[in-house]
């Protein structure tokens, strides 16, 4: 599962730059990773801030996924509510509760609302890739004879 979330992850992380150009002038400033990654491991520069961001992100995503392994065989109405969860218990939970930022009701609604899809977007993915993965374990990555080696 955690493989399938870091293609998850990948979609999320499409669908928050796409997104993030819909929001007002005012509200189009770092989205959470990357203020999350700047509280927890600060460092010099932006562009080493970026490669922190983006390997915290995966990491996270990676990590969130392993959490939800038996998500290969919901529904995709199942899977909708994944992400939706995961963003919940970090922005109103423990991201909030360990001083990192302040909870998603203080953020604006705009923000919250992109977060929240891109999350769905992280689940559906999720789900589904693992699912992809499974049943190719089960067929053209199973057993059978080789053909082509030498």
């Amino acid at each position: 599962m955690h493989r399938a979330a870091i293609v998850g992850t990948a979609a999320m992380t499409a669908a928050m730059r796409r997104l993030d150009r819909l929001l007002p002038a005012g509200e189009r400033y770092p989205l959470p990773p990357r203020e999350i990654t700047e509280q927890v491991l600060p460092g010099p520069s932006s562009k080493s801030t970026a490669d922190r961001t983006i390997a915290a992100h995966f990491g996270f995503g990676a990590v969130a996924g392993a959490l939800l392994a038996g998500t290969s065989g919901v529904s995709r109405t199942r899977a909708s509510v994944l992400g939706p969860a995961v963003w919940a218990a970090s922005y109103l939970g423990w991201i909030p509760a360990a001083g990192i930022l302040r909870p998603a009701t203080s953020h604006p609604w705009r923000r919250n609302a992109l977060m929240l899809g891109v999350h769905v977007v992280w689940g559906l993915v999720t789900a589904g890739t693992a699912k992809e993965l499974l049943a190719a374990r089960g067929s053209i990555f199973g057993p059978g004879e080789t053909r082509d080696a030498p």
